[in-house]
């Protein structure tokens, strides 16, 4: 696919003519040193200064060399010391661009602050400075060029990283435990490889017109050795006498620079570029140890908060048990904090979030807290790579597009179970059948995109089977797919818990989804759960008004067409500006002053003051206060 594109881009007319002007400039530079250094360095004294003639075409310099033959020779020094010095402003920029995902928090702070600060200076002031730090000639003014084109390239790095980095297939391989090395490596970069070979490409041509200058004012390439700027320079003095010795390396420049600046826009514009962190949490409170009374627990969470600098607190004092094989669904409105629940579970809240809980344990494995040795952090890395799957909401960003399948499912039991190349394919081929993916040896074989998008949220959920998993936690697993295919993600969801007795929690904002499949379903509003309740009592047992509001909202066969259908007055409050009381007042038929004044705990798996029966909740049907 990829050597479909390139060529494509050769078969447009500007491709074709920047590819074959760049092919050009790079033979000469290969081949001119090799035929014409003789005629290049011959000293004619009978002929100094002389114009263009018969036997010397731009005429000769103040030796009698043949300035033709020598602008020809000059090609390798000036093209490869600007590749040179390309290279080094693309390493540099590399490395500091992907340092915030290296180096963590603090290093990717200070990288980012040196980048910041690099970028602020123009670059022609950059490259006098690091010349006079490395010296005349040409190697200071590579090191000068290089360093002073890193900046740039490093805030490209930087932006397309961070990209990357919220990628789904990025939560995925860091839950399911891929070091930060090893996730720029094999995950992010060669996602981001296009736009940085295109820009490094348009940026040679750059660098060469910056070599060419510092060599022309005396701090490049020094005699003898010469290049187009050293040519430049020497005959500027008689411009007005020879214009050709001065004209020829500067039209030369022009040209290089031109082949490598269209050769980059036609390969950005035929690609489709733009040419403009990850870690583990680690949380400072003490872990809690898991009760010793519910042995049949999977997941015990008990007061958990996500907070954010604000401050803004997402979440408030979650508190739930998930049990072996049971599924609980959690429903509510976009932002009451069912994601960032299933997140902070995860271990996926990153810095400046701040995760913490009364306990938040994982088959009896706390999940919070410093670990005091390496070893147990590495236990902990292996438990949530083989026992905790994560499916995420987005079928079509899942995966890493640069990867296939199998390889993508193969990666985290090699990781975390020691399989070898060939048994961890076979595996993934295996989990592929099983997550009924048809002819699952070709389709492992695949890339992402020529999956459908049932077929990759199939797909990620065999990537969840690879290991043993205790807990299936899926994010919203239906929202971009047909109705068809949401009841077969939804069957298999079904499937896998009744004949492998795994747990799953449930997150969608269709509380009709939840309540087919659910054994209990718990309701969050504002950051807490304001029900907890058996899906069996979902349609008639419900006592909170947000929880009858939502079923009420749903339209089922009975719903009058001739009457609007039912909405949820007002719109759900801020995280930043919680107000006092209880957060659903303002929105609320049955609120009082004791609701606007005290926020109601849950009690009785309801938190309400005035917990309602079925019947007076008509009034939503309409949309009425």
């Amino acid at each position: 696919m990829m050597r479909r594109r390139w060529m494509a881009v050769l078969r447009t007319p500007v491709g074709a003519g920047a590819g074959l002007l760049l092919l050009v400039v790079l033979l000469l530079a290969v081949f001119a040193p090799v035929l014409w250094s003789d005629q290049a360095n011959a000293i004619d004294t009978d002929h100094l200064l002389q114009g263009p003639s018969a036997e010397h075409w731009l005429g000769t310099d103040n030796l009698g060399r043949d300035i033709f033959y020598r602008v020809l020779v000059a090609s390798r020094t000036s093209i490869l010391l600007a590749l040179l010095a390309t290279s080094i402003a693309v390493v540099t920029g590399l490395a500091l661009g992907s340092a915030p995902a290296i180096l963590g928090k603090r290093g990717g702070r200070i990288a980012t602050a040196v980048v910041n600060i690099a970028v602020a200076f123009p670059g022609l002031l950059l490259a006098l400075f690091f010349a006079v730090v490395f010296g005349v000639g040409a190697k200071g003014a590579v090191l000068a060029i290089g360093f002073a084109g890193a900046p740039s390239f490093a805030r490209l790095t930087q932006t397309l990283v961070a990209g990357v980095a919220e990628r789904d297939f990025i939560s995925a391989a860091r839950i399911a435990g891929v070091g930060r090395f090893r996730m720029l490596v094999r995950h992010i970069l060669p996602n981001i490889a296009e736009p940085l070979v295109v820009n490094a490409t348009i940026g040679a041509g750059g660098t060469l017109l910056a070599f060419a200058g510092l060599s022309f004012i005396g701090l490049g390439v020094q005699p003898p050795a010469y290049d187009w700027g050293r040519m430049l320079g020497e005959s500027l003095s008689g411009i007005y006498v020879h214009p050709a010795a001065a004209l020829a390396p500067g039209v030369a420049v022009v040209i290089a620079g031109l082949a490598f600046n269209l050769f980059g826009e036609a390969v950005a514009k035929g690609l489709g570029v733009q040419v403009p962190r990850a870690r583990w949490a680690d949380r400072t409170p003490e872990a809690t140890p898991a009760r010793d009374d519910d042995n049949d627990a999977v997941l015990v969470v008990e007061d958990l908060q996500v907070s954010f600098p604000g401050p803004v607190t997402p979440v408030r004092g979650v508190s739930f048990t998930i049990h072996k094989g049971e599924i609980v669904g959690v429903v509510g409105e976009s932002g009451s904090g069912k994601s960032l629940t299933a997140l902070a579970v995860a271990q996926l809240i990153e810095p400046p979030g701040q995760v913490s809980a009364a306990e938040l344990s994982f088959l009896g494995a706390p999940l919070l807290g410093r670990l005091p040795v390496r070893s147990t952090a590495a236990v902990r890395r292996r438990l949530l790579g083989t026992s905790f799957a994560m499916v995420f909401q987005d079928p079509m960003t899942s995966f890493n597009p640069t990867k296939r399948i199998g390889v993508q499912l193969a990666e985290g039991a090699r990781e975390h179970q020691g399989l070898t190349r060939r048994a961890a394919m076979d595996r993934a081929i295996d989990r592929l059948r099983a997550v009924r993916v048809p002819a699952a040896e070709r389709r492992a074989r695949q890339y992402p995109h020529e999956f459908s998008g049932g077929m990759r949220q199939r797909a990620m959920i065999g990537m969840g089977l690879m290991g043993a998993p205790a807990l299936i936690v899926a994010d919203e697993p239906t929202t971009a797919l047909d109705v068809t295919v949401q009841r077969q993600v939804l069957r298999l969801l079904e499937t896998i818990r009744t004949e492998d007795d795994v747990a799953v929690l449930l997150i969608s904002h269709d509380i009709s989804v939840v309540s087919q499949i659910c054994d209990r379903v718990l309701v969050m509003y504002a950051g807490r759960i304001v029900e907890d309740l058996p899906s069996t009592e979902l349609a008639n047992g419900a006592r909170h008004p947000y929880t009858r509001a939502l079923l009420a909202a749903v339209p089922d066969l009975d719903t009058p067409l001739d009457e609007p259908l039912a909405v949820i007055p007002g719109r759900p409050v801020d995280p930043a500006r919680m107000p006092v009381g209880c957060a659903f007042a303002e929105r609320c038929a049955f609120a009082s002053d004791r609701c606007r004044a005290e926020d109601p705990v849950l009690v009785d798996q309801v938190a309400c003051w005035h917990p309602q029966a079925q019947a007076e909740y008509s009034n939503f049907r309409t949309g009425q206060r």
